[in-house]
This record gives C-alpha cells, structure tokens and sequence, in this order.
C-alpha cells in the first residue's frame, strides 16, 4: 500500500507539500499540485481519513441526531441536510434518539465520540438547560424545530401555535362548531403549542373548549383510526376533525369512508403538515404547510457558515400557511 512518502518521491517534493495538497491548500503552484495527484493516482494513494482531520482539525463531518428515522417528515429533513452538506463537500452521520432522554443523550454522546464538526439536533426528551450546556462545549450545535430563548441564535422553528390556529379557524371559518381535534403525544412540545393554538381559534370564535371532543394521537395513520373511532363511539355531535398531522388526519378520513360518511359533506377533516400524501388521496387533504424541508436546509446552511465559513443565507423562524383542499367544506345545515 502506497504511502505519503512513496507519494513525495515519485513527484519529486516534500512530504509537507504533499500534505498541502491534500489538505487543498491554496499555497501550493498549479504545477506542484499536478505533480502530486498525477503520483496519486499512479500509486492509488488514498489519503488517511484520520490524519487528515488531526491535520486540519476537521473531520467534514457533521452529526445529525433526529427523534425517528421513518416517515416522510424526517426523511424529508435528513435530505435537505444531507444534500446541503454534501454539495459543499461534507458528510453526515445520523443517529435516532426516539424521542427518549437517556437515548437522545446516548446519541449526541456517540456523534460526538466520532469527531463530528458539528451536531444538528432534532430533540424532544432532554431539557432546555442540558442543551444550552452543549452549546457551550467545543463542538457546535444547532437545533431544528425548537426554540430556546438561551440560545436563540442555535434555532431553526416553526410557529406551530399559530399552526395550530390556523388550522382550527379555517373549519370554524366554514361554519363548524362542533370540532374535535386529535393531538400527537403530549409530551413534545410542537404538540402543545398546537394545540394552545386550536384552543386559541376556538376562544376567538366563542366556542367553549370540550375535553369529549379531544384524542390523543400518536402521529401514525392507525392513531389516526383509532381516534376517529373513539370520537364516533363518544356520540358526541361532530362536524369537523382537526389532526395534528397528515398521516393521522388519512387514518381518520378512511374510518370515516368505511362508515359511511361523507368527507367532507359529512364531517371536514384538516391535517397538518403537507406531506407529499395529501395533495394524492381522495378526497385530497386541507392542510396546514410545515416547511421542514427549508428547515433541514438552514440547519445545514449554520453549519457551513458558522463552522466551515462559508458564505450562505439563513433564516430561523417560519411561518405556517393554511392550504385548503378537497376534505374540508362549508357545513351543511
């Protein structure tokens, strides 16, 4: 196996210059940099990975700890990130914390054991106080889909209360008053807010907030069912049903077509989200946009401005937008 020495030999210069030009330093001429990947490729060097981060103090690799691998929400997110890295020559390397404290500090324990430039955190468990303590270690972090004041200059998000209330006041606005809403897990925060902004909605339209008319969901199209079902078991009288996301809005509008029921002459059903899914079932999905794909982009695009200099826009917070479909209408009297 060819080394760094047999590299310097056959092009005729020293070991520091080889170096340099691996390392892609400008110092070095044209022509000497010729000359050292022509005798690359000719003894198929194959620079060492580890001695050249020790050199450069760089790995050009970046830890992307998200609360779930599957589905099309983080997939999206990973994609964004990756392809942003990537184009500028870096790599991730991804980790799932499953929305468990204990497994989301495993997980920036291990992405950090692999030397990693800089961590993008997608974190539900761990508390606001561990994560300002990380921002003020040696490695940088940024954090997608959460907000703390602390470090607020760390935080690509989203306004998900005012998600949540545009939700709600776009089936109120059709004339609904008899609304259910199905949350995800209560304990992660985007939930919370969410559904701080359908109670807002409905306090602004004079409708009193009704525990019979609440499920919570888990995110996943049989949650979805299932929260359906146990609305309509409730007997209650309903007319609308606001999701907390797409995939658990179709596992709510399917209950509703195996019963019977009209979507939306009978009941309007709202998602959130707008995932590739809504804009293809039938009836297709209203829904309320959550940009995540631009949000895994500028959590790339910190990286590559603040560790790697590299001069790139970024925006922090976004602004959820109402998209009106085919599963919500007016209510027929």
């Amino acid at each position: 196996m060819a080394t760094i020495y047999d590299v310097s030999v056959m092009a005729g210069v020293s070991l520091a210059t080889v170096s340099r030009v691996v390392n892609n330093n400008a110092k070095v001429s044209e022509k000497t940099r010729l000359k050292v990947l022509e005798a690359m490729e000719k003894l198929d060097y194959r620079p060492n990975a580890t001695a050249r981060s020790l050199a450069s103090n760089r790995s050009d690799s970046v830890g992307v700890l998200v609360s779930q691998l599957e589905g099309p929400y983080y997939g999206t997110m990973m994609q964004q990130i990756e392809e942003a890295l990537r184009s500028a020559g870096k790599h991730v390397i991804i980790a799932a914390g499953r929305s468990d404290e204990a497994l989301e500090k495993d997980g920036v324990e291990f992405l950090l054991d692999r030397g990693c430039d800089a961590l993008v955190l997608d974190v539900e468990a761990v508390t606001d106080e561990y994560l300002v303590q990380l921002a003020k270690g040696r490695t940088p972090i940024v954090l997608i889909n959460r907000y703390i004041d602390a470090i607020q200059d760390r935080c690509i998000y989203l306004d998900n209360e005012q998600g949540g209330y545009l939700a709600t006041s776009h089936v109120v606005s059709l004339g609904h008053r008899d609304v259910a809403y199905v949350s995800g897990p209560l304990y992660k925060l985007d939930v919370r807010q969410r559904i701080a902004g359908h109670k807002r909605a409905l306090a602004e339209a004079g409708i009193d907030y009704d525990e019979r008319y609440f499920v919570e969901g888990d995110f996943a199209e049989d949650g979805g069912a299932a929260a359906m079902e146990a609305l309509l078991e409730r007997g209650v009288p309903l007319s609308a049903v606001v999701c907390a996301n797409d995939r658990m809005a179709s596992g709510a509008i399917a209950v509703c077509l195996e019963r019977g029921l009209s979507v939306p002459g009978d009941i309007s059903v709202m998602g959130y989200d707008n995932n590739p899914l809504p804009r293809y079932i039938s009836p297709t999905m209203s829904t309320i946009s959550n940009p995540i794909h631009e949000m895994g982009k500028m959590a790339a695009h910190w990286v590559l401005k603040h560790v790697y200099q590299v001069d790139v826009a970024i925006a922090f917070e976004f602004m959820p937008t109402l998209i009106p479909r085919g599963s919500t209408a007016v209510k027929t009297p």
